[in-house]
């Protein structure tokens, strides 16, 4: 069993000795069988206990040893913190202006986030089962451990999906800041369609919401669009590895001295004083991987330094690294050249003349 699934399943099994509610008790027979299935590759994760609403885009369900990430939508956040009501509720546009972030808009607690979530709750009442699956059989969780899921809830003899209604209701944007839905990308398309159209939700006159859905989607669509030239150019080549999926280093480990495209998200980057500088793509917390610079002009030119939290597409060929300190080995790709660096290509950041290039 590997690390990451044994400390899964112990996290798991830390869930027996509590009483879901409105569920029976989760043993320690269900815990360790319901894991290995979720750990595996595959769209469907299966059926659920639902245990409460969060917000409008987390449940809690009975069975998992983590929380979910809702494939394709993102609600408005609820308020934490008494102040922000408050500030909110005294004056609507200095909060907000307060709150808002740059370069790129951020999460704020707004009123169409409780709304969101009053909306979840009366969607989910009386549900007692929630059947989940996934976009991608690789796709199994995120940076942050979460398992990646649409939700399906049955009403009226009918299955229907959590992620396409609340975005039909505006409680939520077609979200694709991470890429398109790969299954349900026309009819996520179509329920933001209707929705506008109708006024609903975020996109009625006069609601506390968002500001900004215009810079978001200018951000949101060219990070897609890069990540679906990834998808369609990897196509039945199995030398094109997502770093978020499951399988990622395994891939990588076998294919060692040999040449791999690598879609990833830019995480942390260091510049060594006398050593070679580090550039991380994210693919979990405290295990990321490495790209390593030994030319500081290669870094410069390539733009990477500047892409943090963005997408990049690098060509390289796997290498082990073995420290000599403590003998640890590691999977790295060494970069020698810019052009083996392509940037995606949101709006605000200008991407440099060398790097650019496609690999």
């Amino acid at each position: 069993m590997s690390l990451t699934r044994s400390i899964a399943l112990v996290a798991a099994l830390a869930l027996v000795g509590c009483t879901p509610v409105g569920g029976n008790r989760y043993t320690r027979k269900e815990a360790h069988r319901s894991l290995q299935t979720l750990e595996q590759p595959g769209l469907t994760l299966g059926e659920f206990t639902m245990t409460r609403v969060v917000d409008g885009d987390t449940i809690r369900v009975n069975g998992l040893d983590s929380s979910l990430r809702l494939v394709g939508m993102d609600t408005e956040e609820t308020f934490k913190h008494e102040e922000d009501r408050r500030d909110a509720e005294a004056d609507w546009t200095a909060y907000v202006k307060s709150r808002q972030s740059h370069p790129r808009p951020g999460r704020i607690s707004t009123p169409m986030g409780e709304v969101a979530k009053n909306w979840a709750k009366h969607f989910f009442e009386g549900v007692a089962k929630v059947r989940l699956e996934r976009d991608h059989p690789k796709e199994i969780r995120d940076r942050f451990k979460r398992y990646l899921a649409y939700v399906f809830v049955q009403k009226n003899g009918v299955w229907l999906n959590y992620n396409v209604e609340a975005v039909r209701a505006g409680m939520s944007p077609y979200y694709t800041k991470y890429g398109y839905s790969r299954r349900f990308h026309k009819e996520l398309q179509q329920a933001m369609a209707e929705a506008q159209a109708a006024h609903r939700g975020i996109w009625a006159s006069g609601v506390k919401n968002y500001p900004d859905y215009p810079e978001r989607f200018a951000w949101w669509t060219p990070r897609a669009d890069f990540i679906d030239e990834f998808r369609k150019a990897g196509e039945g080549k199995d030398n094109f590895i997502d770093i978020g999926q499951w399988d990622a280093m395994n891939r990588l480990e076998a294919y060692v001295g040999k040449e791999v495209n690598l879609l990833g998200v830019v995480g942390d980057v260091r510049i060594g004083e006398k050593g070679p500088s580090k550039v991380t793509l994210s693919r979990a917390m405290f295990n990321d991987f490495p790209l390593v610079f030994f030319d500081r002009d290669v870094l410069g030119t390539s733009g990477i330094m500047q892409w943090k939290g963005e997408y990049v597409w690098i060509t390289g060929v796997p290498t082990v690294y073995e420290n000599k300190y403590n003998h640890r080995k590691q999977v790295q790709i060494v970069i020698d050249r810019a052009s083996q660096v392509r940037l995606s290509h949101p709006p605000g950041l200008t991407p440099p003349t060398v790097g650019g290039s496609s690999p």
